[in-house]
């Protein structure tokens, strides 16, 4: 099972209103262990970005000036979620840009090209209603160390948004687990059980005469004794 953990930041809220995306992280996870492999580039978006998005993740436009545009690194990206199961916080802010960065260079949407897209702002909303869910309040409530998150950046986000991903799925590792001791333990009782000898004991005299007098009496009373 490949999963990608993605994020993104933006020069804006609205990718109608023309806003791009300035940076994109994806982090590589197969059968939900590590691989160590990466996507993660920043972009130019030949646009100003607005001033409260810079607020927020602290890119600036002067940075970005010799940047790749969106179109430069696509077929890159591309192959690299190619089939996976993208997983990601807010997924619809996420998917509503790369779509339009894909559709402005006449790109399929993006759901064309992985196996599936899961929100894990659903799912923490689904398992806590009613509370803070986002990625902040999700690493103190699940005891993840966020200190170096001062400013949102897409790269140490997906990094923060795996550990959150697994802490939440984590039951479902723990019951498989379980399911599979179980299982190994009833094999091994199997196991032993077809290993033991098992002792014979003979019938005494007394027990012997007892069963005769038995087997006699329903043989009077008209019963089989088979």
């Amino acid at each position: 099972m490949r999963q990608i953990f993605l994020d993104t930041e933006t020069t804006g809220l609205y990718p109608a209103q023309g806003h791009r995306i300035i940076e994109i992280a994806a982090i590589e996870m197969i059968n939900r262990r590590p691989t160590n492999n990466h996507f993660h580039v920043y972009l130019n978006p030949a646009r100003e970005i607005d001033l409260g998005a810079q607020e927020v993740h602290g890119i600036t436009n002067e940075f970005l000036q010799d940047k790749p545009l969106f179109e430069a690194v696509a077929t890159q990206f591309i192959a690299f979620i190619d089939d996976a199961e993208l997983i990601i916080h807010n997924a619809p802010f996420d998917v509503g840009f790369l779509n339009a960065e894909l559709g402005r260079i006449g790109l399929q949407p993006i759901e064309t090209m992985c196996g599936k897209i899961t929100d894990t702002l659903k799912m923490a909303k689904d398992s806590r209603p009613g509370q803070r869910n986002n990625l902040n309040a999700l690493c103190s409530h699940f005891g993840i160390d966020n200190s170096k998150r001062t400013l949102h950046g897409a790269l140490l986000d997906a990094e923060l948004l795996a550990e959150v991903y697994m802490a939440m799925t984590r039951g479902q590792d723990s019951l498989l687990m379980d399911l599979g001791q179980t299982q190994q333990a009833e094999v091994q009782q199997m196991v032993t059980l077809g290993e033991r000898k098992l002792k014979v004991l003979k019938a005494t005299e007394a027990e012997l005469a007892t069963h005769e007098g038995y087997i006699s009496s329903l043989a009077k009373a008209g019963a089989k004794s088979w």
